[in-house]
């Protein structure tokens, strides 16, 4: 029952947006699967699920594997035009203002990125410091935000 489940699970979040545990419990009962939120949580857990940008600045779940196949300029370009509301620069320093709890999920992608201009980030609730070395490149960087910011 549990496996038969957590492939339901798996097939309802691949071919839609659920953005809150209610409504993965609300799709499954529509396919005769009767759950309580506290199950949906354990599953969740079990499963490794994961929230990611979706539309409207809301987040959905994922299954990890399947989304970090997605190319990360993918994913960064998704968290800049979703979740970033300004981007500013100082020295080598690029400082990335998002929505309220969104500046983890920016840091993580810009993280994963790989560009070897970047040497860390430290991100916040709402802020994230991108620091580029060398300082020369501080405007390059920015500008392939800016880029992948506006699509």
């Amino acid at each position: 029952m549990k496996a038969a489940r957590q492939e339901k699970i798996l097939e309802i979040i691949r071919s839609e947006s659920i953005e809150t545990q209610e409504d993965l419990a609300e799709k499954l009962k529509t396919v005769g699967i009767a759950v309580t939120q506290a199950t949906i949580s354990r599953d969740i857990k079990e499963m490794g699920l994961i929230k990611i940008p979706g539309n409207n600045n809301l987040f959905r779940y994922a299954y990890p594997n399947e989304y970090s196949a997605l190319r990360t300029d993918t994913r960064l370009r998704k968290y800049l035009q979703d979740v970033v509301i300004r981007l500013d620069k100082s020295e080598n320093l690029i400082v990335v203002k998002t929505q309220p709890g969104g500046a983890q999920g920016v840091a993580a992608a810009i993280d994963q990125a790989g560009w070897q201009e970047i040497i860390g980030t430290v991100g916040g609730d709402d802020t994230i410091l991108v620091v580029v070395k060398p300082i020369e490149m501080t405007e390059t960087v920015f500008t392939r935000f800016e880029r992948l910011r506006r699509g």
